[in-house]
């Protein structure tokens, strides 16, 4: 799940572009209500973490913007004003949710986790195939019943070769899905954790490389 956290406190931001990847989020960090909007445009995000008192253009107008756009992209608000009516007008500018600073970091995290789920395409929640179940609620997975220990990045790459049922999927677009922007795109991070999750997998091999077009399972 890809997250856009647009937050002008350098500190916050880190802080929460930490913790959201320890909780195997792909997060990308702007500082200012511009650079939001042409995150936006560029990427495709599942969650975008808004401060509301952004530097440029306000929290308020991206927000607005974006739910003119009617983009799928679910949007949490972040501000330090609590009274109601600050909330409300939050929502009515087109905010899916709202927390106020300072905020406990589970619900920071549940909160997020919520928004993907209402910002992904319906899907089962446990995927099968070949074997394989993978559960996206639990972050679980196993092959024939045996557990496989993933990692966050595993995890991923496994539920995308997963998603797209048998059609090869690329090196780009595992890059582009589980990976951040800021991943150069020549770097061996996808053939090395390919070679990983082959190993956990076992034999016989599901993964198939497609030469000249990515990886199938």
């Amino acid at each position: 799940m890809r997250v856009l956290v647009a937050e002008d406190e350098p500190m916050m931001a880190e802080m929460i572009s930490r913790g959201l990847t320890r909780h195997g989020f792909v997060v990308d960090v702007v500082h200012d209500g511009d650079a939001a909007l042409f995150s936006m445009e560029v990427g495709d995000y599942d969650v975008l973490l808004l401060d509301r008192d952004l530097p440029g253009t306000h929290g308020d107008e991206v927000a607005a913007r974006l739910a003119g756009a009617a983009v799928r992209t679910r949007i949490l608000m972040l501000t330090a004003a609590s009274a109601m009516q600050d909330l409300v007008e939050g929502l009515n500018l087109g905010a899916d949710d709202y927390l106020t600073k300072p905020f406990e970091y589970p619900e920071l995290i549940a909160r997020v986790k919520a928004l993907c789920r209402r910002s992904a395409p319906v899907r089962p929640p446990v995927l099968h195939r070949s074997g394989i179940e993978l559960d996206t609620v639990r972050h679980t997975a196993a092959r024939d019943g045996r557990p496989l220990a993933l990692t966050p990045k595993e995890f991923a790459v496994l539920r995308i070769l997963l998603t797209a049922e048998g059609v090869p999927v690329s090196t780009e677009q595992l890059l582009a899905q589980a990976w951040d922007e800021h991943t150069d795109p020549f770097t061996t991070a996808v053939q090395v954790t390919m070679s990983k999750l082959r190993a956990k997998l076992g034999e016989p091999q599901l993964i198939a490389t497609v030469h000249g077009i990515g990886y199938r399972l």
